[in-house]
């Protein structure tokens, strides 16, 4: 049975978040301030942290750096939830890597769909690092490493950032600047779960090669990278598109390897 602690200053949200989230069969903690929050997250040990952004003692930001700082809780999902998510927002969840930022007021569905989310990739994430395989040797050793590929996309110039992420816009690995892994995944997920008879789906099928999205934090160019997975880059310069179409193009032979 999944635990998470629900941390907001606000005893209706508290108790709204704590119902939806009990009836999905949670075990469900709360924290009425910032300070309470950190006492319990480190006896607690949940498996998630839901926590509102705007708090009169220690702030939703804060909470995150310190799950990220603990050694133990470093990887455990934190979704913020705030009545005002615009870019700035956006940038500073970033930069705290937060897992993801739901808008007030939410429904109870919008917050188990958030929630389940979030557990479900941890858990694959969990997977993966235990079935790791052992240090490739020989011809194996060979093959392009996925986070050097797209380091070296990332630095190209006119690039904030080259992620690549499944589908549903979970985030696979990411090169650039630090932080924007979060923030491309959700601005993904956000595009491709609404369309995701559309886009999401057309481009693992390889009917789409490429496409261009616009959203708050800028503009990505996404491109079809084999049956599962799809490289994003998100662009700090728009005239620098037509020149780097090309280094996409060139990169994804190796990126196919990696994968």
């Amino acid at each position: 049975m999944p635990r998470v602690l629900v941390v907001d200053d606000s005893l209706s949200v508290r108790e709204m978040v704590e119902r939806a989230l009990e009836r999905k069969g949670f075990e469900v903690l709360s924290a009425s301030s910032g300070a309470e929050a950190m006492e319990r997250i480190g006896t607690a040990m949940p498996d998630l942290v839901v926590c509102d952004v705007v708090m009169p003692d220690v702030d939703g930001y804060r909470i995150c750096e310190f799950v990220r700082g603990h050694g133990e809780l470093s990887e455990t999902p934190v979704l913020l939830i705030s009545g005002i998510v615009n870019s700035a927002v956006l940038e500073r969840a970033a930069q705290v890597r937060s897992s993801d930022v739901l808008r007030k007021p939410f429904t109870a569905g919008d917050l188990a769909r958030k929630v389940d989310d979030l557990l479900a990739a941890r858990s694959r994430s969990a997977e993966a690092t235990a079935v790791q395989p052992a240090a490739p040797t020989g011809e194996m050793a060979a093959l392009p490493d996925l986070k050097a590929t797209l380091g070296q996309l990332a630095a190209t110039p006119g690039v904030r950032l080259a992620a690549l992420v499944d589908r549903e816009g979970f985030l696979i690995e990411s090169a650039g600047e630090i932080g924007g892994g979060a923030e491309v995944a959700g601005a993904l997920a956000a595009c491709l779960v609404e369309s995701s008879e559309g886009i999401g789906r057309e481009m693992g099928q390889g009917a789409i090669s490429s496409i261009l999205l616009n959203y708050e934090g800028g503009m990505v160019l996404l491109r079809g990278a084999g049956p599962s997975a799809i490289l994003a880059v998100v662009l700090r310069d728009p005239t620098a598109l037509g020149k780097f179409r090309h280094y996409v193009e060139k990169a994804l032979p190796e990126l196919l390897r990696s994968i």
